[in-house]
């Protein structure tokens, strides 16, 4: 094995790739976001969108081609794509969210052009770093400055694209509209109508769970901000 490839068997369940079919699978850049919540963008043409076959058909694609992750683009194969990204194909009006299913499965779900314009981020720290401004860390790797507001570890926020810059907060509270990326109900889609004590309640589909508050993703109030087709 080199450097530049994982067997598949070492490779992150939420990648969905063959893993007894294949010798080796692409190992990922080091970026913003965990490995298990991220595939290399080769794999994504492949296995997710089925735009190629091959290594080299992938990388012809994105020589050829405008691939956009978040708006910019990226033509190195090994570029990971990440939980709650937007990946755009411009040239055959396609446009996606990084996902994941009930399955805990990386999938890419189709959004509506007007959807791509935007980006979800959860708040995991923060902290002030000098009078009137504050340092917001996201899961998915960033260090955004803000102006000092009602930020909270928890909440989300909403960044424009391809400029990201910060548009809302999404609110961790009754009524938000969550995903569940964590935990045996990863992948649910829900509304919360209870916190308490590091536990949030929340329904889907007229059924009613109970997990912890750091497995949820607010997406949106009283339903998702991007329309999930």
């Amino acid at each position: 094995m080199t450097k530049n490839h994982l067997k598949p068997q070492k490779a992150p369940q939420t990648w969905s790739i063959k893993r007894k079919q294949v010798k080796f699978v692409t190992r990922p850049n080091p970026g913003a976001h965990k490995r298990e919540f991220s595939m290399p963008i080769n794999l994504v043409l492949k296995n997710l969108l089925n735009k190629a076959q091959t290594n080299k058909e992938a990388k012809k694609i994105l020589h050829d081609q405008e691939i956009l992750v978040n708006g910019k683009r990226r033509k190195d194969h090994r570029f990971s794509v990440g939980l709650m990204d937007i990946m755009s194909l411009p040239k055959i009006n396609e446009y996606f969210l990084m996902f994941l299913n009930s399955k805990n499965k990386l999938y890419l779900q189709l959004i509506d052009k007007k959807d791509s314009n935007e980006k979800i981020s959860k708040i995991t720290g923060k902290k002030l770093v000098k009078k009137g401004l504050m340092q917001l860390s996201t899961l998915d790797g960033r260090n955004i400055l803000v102006k000092k507001g009602d930020y909270k570890v928890g909440d989300s926020i909403t960044l424009s694209i391809p400029k990201q810059e910060v548009k809302s907060i999404l609110k961790l509270e009754i009524g938000a509209s969550i995903l569940l990326y964590k935990g045996k109900y990863t992948g649910i889609i829900g509304t919360v109508f209870n916190i308490k004590e590091g536990l949030l309640a929340f329904k889907s589909d007229s059924k009613e769970y109970e997990t912890k508050k750091e497995y949820a993703i607010v997406i949106g109030k009283d339903k998702p901000i991007i329309k999930i087709k």
